[in-house]
């Protein structure tokens, strides 16, 4: 009998009545294969939007994808720009804190600067799984505005501590709150934009990470230079951090009301416009979202040379970055700058951030190459770090543009983000890897489109199907 040749399945009723339509038509057809009949037993949400629409065919002009991407943008881009940057201002507070008295007003001593540095990391890794599927079963937009919320509360109240004990316990519960924003936003731009379009996006709401350095360091600078000339009732450090937090929780209470949990219960988007919000981004064979946990697609991702590649860059490409992040404004003074310079002269190195992410988005869409594309910051970065440790200590001004290159090592991982996003050599080999096991992925995926008898399922976008069970779904490089 011929490989493809097709076998018609009988189905028991109490398991059909589970099935989306589409794909219960297909098993008993024979059109499927086992493996993924197995498995595929319920579907994405996006689903919920065709039901009972079976057959009939939803068009989608150019016109109207683009006048639904606009309103898209506009609703959802703003808050997720803002947002994000004060996700990064609000780590970078602890940097300027540092030398506006922080250390001897709570009297850290010896490594206690450091510990505090990486105990926002440490919550950061422990609530990083919890709430990863939290995002995945909750509704995406409110839970995000609560960790929003959250975290503001938190930051708020770093203000009001006496000792390292109070700093450490409000540092690792910052970095728990905080943990639900990057994937969280990934997760919300893979759900509302195309392939082609999502380089772009998290680039610029990445890029607000360097908005945030120039506002930030303007902030810091603007409140040591007005209590050091006029005084302040409480130190300079802590109005920092009841300014970032206070309006971090404004800023959750706005993205509460604002950020959809899907297409479907979007306010900003008429009925109609909610099919074809969904309907563009069927291109993606990524759906809007599952709620339920399917252990064999966790052991799949375990198993994917992928998954692991991306683990790997982003844990040495993290090392020095969090290094960066909690001692820029000490890296700066010790270059000959007194303290308050350091925190302006930190800004520049936002604006050079800003320009790689949003450049490198842009050009990596334009050429459907963001991997490669996003390489070009790492290698700036590289040399902004040999121009720190090789000029003499006396070219100030040199080693602080090394510092300035260094911001855009960011770019490779935006890229992963948007394709899921001293070791940096190490950080090119790893893209590389990437690179080359994306291109071969798909050209198995082309060679079984290929194949006699091969039968693309109706909405088949949309059945829940890993990267490796759907043949129509295809890695961007």
């Amino acid at each position: 009998m011929a490989d493809n040749e097709k076998h018609p399945v009988e189905l028991d009723p109490e398991v059909e009545k589970n099935l989306p339509a589409p794909l219960a038509n297909a098993i008993k057809e024979g059109k499927v294969p086992a493996d993924v009949l197995k498995h595929s037993h319920d579907a994405d949400e996006a689903m919920k939007a065709f039901a009972g629409n079976e057959g009939q065919v939803i068009e989608l002009s150019e016109a109207d994808n683009k006048r639904i991407l606009r309103i898209i943008d506009w609703n959802l881009i703003p808050i997720m720009c803002i947002v994000y940057g004060l996700n990064f201002l609000d780590k970078t507070t602890l940097s300027y804190a540092s030398i506006m008295g922080l250390i001897e007003d709570i009297n850290l001593v010896n490594d206690d600067y450091q510990w505090l540095g990486s105990m926002f990391y440490f919550g950061y890794i422990a609530w990083e799984y919890p709430t990863s599927r939290l995002l995945q079963i909750l509704p995406i937009g409110k839970y995000s505005a609560a960790c929003v919320i959250a975290w503001g509360l938190v930051l708020s109240c770093f203000a009001a501590v006496e000792n390292f004990g109070g700093a450490v316990a409000i540092r690792f519960l910052l970095g728990l709150c905080e943990s639900a924003v990057t994937p969280g936003f990934a997760l919300i731009t893979s759900q509302w934009y195309t392939k082609r379009e999502q380089g772009l996006r998290t680039g610029i709401w990445f890029s607000f990470n360097g908005v945030a350095q120039i506002v930030g360091g303007c902030l810091a600078y603007g409140i040591a230079r007005g209590a050091a000339s006029t005084g302040s009732a409480i130190a300079p450090w802590k109005i920092v951090f009841l300014v970032t937090g206070l309006l971090t929780m404004a800023m959750g209470v706005i993205f509460l009301f604002v950020v959809p949990d899907n297409q479907l219960n979007a306010r900003w988007l008429k009925k109609e416009d909610r099919i074809l919000a969904i309907e563009r981004i069927r291109v993606n064979n990524q759906g809007v979202g599952n709620k339920h946990f399917k252990m064999y697609q966790l052991l799949e991702a375990l198993k994917d040379p992928l998954t692991w590649g991306i683990t790997f860059y982003a844990l040495v490409a993290d090392i020095p970055n969090g290094g960066i992040t909690n001692f820029f404004s000490q890296l700066i003074t010790s270059f000959g700058y007194t303290a308050e310079q350091s925190l302006l002269y930190g800004t520049p190195g936002g604006a050079v951030e800003i320009i790689t992410l949003v450049g490198c988005g842009y050009l990596g869409d334009k050429f459907h190459n963001r991997i490669l594309v996003s390489s070009s910051g790492l290698i700036l970065a590289m040399l902004g770090v040999a121009l720190i440790v090789g000029l003499p200590l006396d070219n100030n001004g040199g080693r602080l543009g090394g510092y300035y290159l260094t911001q855009a090592s960011a770019t490779p991982f935006v890229a992963f983000l948007s394709l899921i996003s001293t070791n940096v050599g190490i950080c090119l080999l790893d893209l590389a890897f990437i690179y080359w096991y994306c291109k071969r992925q798909n050209k198995k995926k082309a060679a079984i489109r290929a194949q006699p008898g091969y039968v693309k399922l109706e909405n088949q976008e949309f059945l829940d199907l890993t990267d490796r069970e759907n043949p129509e779904f295809i890695y961007t490089l």
